[in-house]
Order: C-alpha cells, then sequence, then structure tokens
C-alpha cells in the first residue's frame, strides 16, 4: 500500500471498486478503538489506485470477496436487513440522518415481521392476525400471516361453552324466518310445486321392498332324541307400512310336527328403530289348535339388542304372551357369536295344552355362524329350556322331563 495517497476523511470512498450489487449497506464504521481485522495481511494486490484512507476509518472489508457476506452491525444495533436478498435495492447515494433513515426501503416487506423495539410491547401479541386486512392508506400489519407461537386460541367451533376468543354468533336475521315453507313456491305456482313434490317422495321414498328371513332351519340332537326346528319371516312394504308375516315349527323325526304356528300381521314403524304390529295367529297342535289376536313390538333396541315381543288373545279367551331377543356379537368379518333368550308366559292355566300360569318356560342358548356370504350361514350351538310352575307340573305328570339341553346345528339366510 506504499503507492497509495491518503484522501480527505469527508470523502473517501471505503467500498469503491467493490461489487455491492448482493451486499447489505455497511454498518457504521468501526471506532479508532477497534483492532484492524486485515492486521498481517498482504493487501499489495488489492486495488493499487484506491486512496487510503486515515487509519481511523480503514474499510475493514478491503480486499475481501463480500459478495455473499453480510456486514456485521455493532452489538446495540441489529442489521435490520441481515440475510436479506438487496440485489434489486440501490443503495443510497447519499448518508440519511439516522433518526429519518427508512431501514425497509426497497425492501418487500409483505411476508416480514419487523422486530418490535425492545421498550416496546407487540400490541398484537397473542392475537391470530392472519384473516385481518389493512385499512387503506395504513401500514400493512407486520404479523399477517405469521403463526403466534405460543398462543393458544379456542377454535371456533359450536359449542355450548362461552369459551373467551370464539368468533361472536350473529343472531339469525328476522328475513331468515318469514317467507314460503318452500322457497320455490314464491317463483313457481305452488300447486304445481306440490304435486311435484309428492311425485319425487313417491319415487325416491315410497319404494316397495320385499325380504324373505330364515332365521333358524336347524336340527337338534337331545339325549338319543333327534329333533328339528324353523322359525322363518318375511315381509313385505315401505319404509312406515308393511305386511309382516311369520312361521314357526318344530318336532321330533319320525313323530311329525309336535307345534306349528302361521302369524299374519299389519307392522306400522312408530319409531326410527321399532315396528308396531297387530293381527292374527293360527297355532296348530295335537292337543287342540288355537286362533289368536295378536299385538306385539318387534325392532331393534339400544346396544343393537333384536327384540320381538307379542301377546296373543286365543278365541276361547286364554291369554299368553312371549317375548325374545337376541344379539349378534361380531368376533371377525366371517365370524358371530349370537346368544339369544325367549320367555313364556300365561295369564291362566291351560291343562289342554300343558301351560301353566305366571313364566311358563324360559330358553337360552347362543349359535355360532360362519357368513360364508351375507345371504347364507350355516351355524352351530346349543339351547337350554327349561320349565317352571304348573307347566313343569304338567309335563313331569305326562312323564315328560321339565328340563332339556339341546345341540344344534343349522342354516341362517335371507333373500
Amino acid at each position: 500500500m506504499s503507492t497509495m495517497a491518503p484522501a480527505p476523511v469527508a470523502q473517501a470512498d471505503p467500498h469503491a471498486g467493490h461489487d455491492m450489487s448482493t451486499m447489505t449497506p455497511a454498518a457504521p464504521p468501526a471506532s479508532a478503538a477497534q483492532p484492524d481485522p486485515h492486521a498481517g495481511h498482504d493487501m499489495s494486490a488489492m486495488m493499487p489506485n484506491m486512496p487510503a484512507a486515515p487509519s481511523a476509518q480503514a474499510d475493514p472489508h478491503a480486499g475481501h470477496d463480500m459478495s455473499t457476506t453480510t456486514s456485521a452491525a455493532p452489538a446495540a444495533q441489529a442489521d435490520p436487513h441481515a440475510g436479506h436478498d438487496m440485489s434489486n435495492v440501490a443503495p443510497a447515494t447519499a448518508p440519511v440522518p439516522a433518526a429519518q433513515s427508512n431501514p425497509h426501503a426497497g425492501h418487500d416487506m409483505s411476508t416480514m415481521t419487523p422486530a418490535a423495539p425492545a421498550a416496546q410491547a407487540d400490541p398484537h401479541a397473542g392475537h391470530d392476525m392472519s384473516n385481518m386486512a389493512p385499512a387503506p392508506g395504513a401500514q400493512a400489519d407486520p404479523h399477517a400471516g405469521h403463526a403466534m407461537a405460543g398462543m393458544v386460541t379456542p377454535p371456533n367451533v359450536p359449542t355450548s361453552a362461552d369459551t373467551p376468543g370464539r368468533q361472536p354468533e350473529m343472531p339469525t336475521p328476522a328475513g331468515a324466518t318469514t317467507g314460503p315453507v318452500h322457497a320455490a313456491d314464491g317463483l313457481f305456482d305452488p300447486a304445481e310445486m306440490a304435486a311435484a313434490r309428492e311425485q319425487l317422495r313417491v319415487e325416491h321414498g315410497d319404494v316397495r321392498a320385499t325380504a324373505v328371513i330364515i332365521d333358524q332351519a336347524e336340527v337338534t340332537f337331545s339325549e338319543g332324541e333327534d329333533a328339528y326346528a324353523l322359525d322363518v319371516q318375511g315381509w313385505t312394504g315401505g319404509d312406515i307400512n308393511r305386511f309382516w308375516w311369520k312361521f314357526e315349527g318344530e318336532g321330533e323325526f319320525g313323530d311329525g310336527v309336535e307345534e306349528a304356528e302361521v302369524q299374519a300381521l299389519y307392522s306400522r314403524a312408530i319409531r326410527p328403530f321399532f315396528d308396531f304390529q297387530t293381527g292374527v295367529r293360527q297355532t296348530y297342535r295335537p292337543e287342540g289348535d288355537r286362533t289368536d289376536l295378536v299385538v306385539g313390538i318387534q325392532g331393534l333396541a339400544p346396544y343393537w339388542f333384536e327384540v320381538d315381543a307379542a301377546a296373543f288373545l286365543s278365541n276361547k279367551g286364554e291369554l299368553t304372551a312371549r317375548a325374545e331377543a337376541e344379539y349378534d356379537q361380531r368376533i371377525t368379518q366371517k365370524w358371530i357369536l349370537q346368544p339369544r333368550a325367549e320367555v313364556t308366559l300365561s295369564a291362566e292355566d291351560i291343562p289342554e295344552l300343558s301351560i301353566g300360569s305366571g313364566l311358563s318356560s324360559l330358553q337360552v342358548g347362543a349359535r355360532l355362524r360362519y357368513e360364508i356370504r351375507k345371504e347364507f350361514a350355516p351355524y352351530v350351538g346349543v339351547e337350554w329350556t327349561k320349565s317352571f310352575g304348573g307347566t313343569r307340573d304338567f309335563l313331569e305328570a305326562e312323564g315328560r322331563s321339565s328340563e332339556d339341553t339341546r345341540v344344534v346345528v343349522g342354516i341362517r339366510a335371507w333373500f
């Protein structure tokens, strides 16, 4: 640097000859008390025609490649542009007083949050300002689009709790509750629209369907006595009104039918999962036939219990009742265990049919089926039957057992 002439302090350009296209404007020069960071470097090949600055104002960056470096600012005043791309910013031609300089001149500050002075609290701290638009002519919200880490804001979801931070719910406008029930009636002839709605209900809501359910078609084995049982039911109609029929029969092989019954019922939906049923039942027994008036309910109880309960009033004035409940416990997608219970009651003794008053009999069983298809499933199971009170006495007087346990094998199907 022996050939370089010193220039006046006020006119020396410390960055003359350097490529400053990607640099952040330099911070205020260091004081004379700070050591020269280039002391001991060979500066003989660096810009021989550049005048030297006084030692108190030596350029700390002379001879260094500053294209990707951001000059450090004094510790007390952090450089607001540190780490920013300044390639599109024109450097200021003249220094601006510190009190009036705009630290963000030429910068795209649309997505930045400038640091607030340490002594001033952030007025937006903890607020979600992402959906707020600045007023015309006002400065853009520095927190727009920023997540306010550490602040928990209650979600704006419907709830019965009065949670602070939720957006207030505006009352329903008065006009929302006025006008016709169907908006189309305000534009078209109400009579024509009523006819169109009725046609839509018939085509999409008044669907007629039919089903046949073979609940039990099984063979039973008990102490050398082989028997059979059949329980089939079905219905036809819509969602509200149906014709429902039921058939049950049982007997022993070689001895013919022991008991059989047929029911013809009108069924009407009284709840989303329950139907009221009424009709007639015809029962066939060797001891004597009966014709009964039937009143009952059938449906799906809470926790998915299938329930079928009915009361029967015979043509001889005999009042009896029967209730069944079963539950499908799914073990896998194919294997299903079905516990089942049935209880029969009688208001009086019926010696002709070997039925006593009160609790007549209880039948409890379980069947494990494998669904080859949803519509077809073979099963195996066990069933226990116990008679009580007068019914037990009638059976024992006839030489029959009042308690019986059977193994069952059968098929369940529907179509």
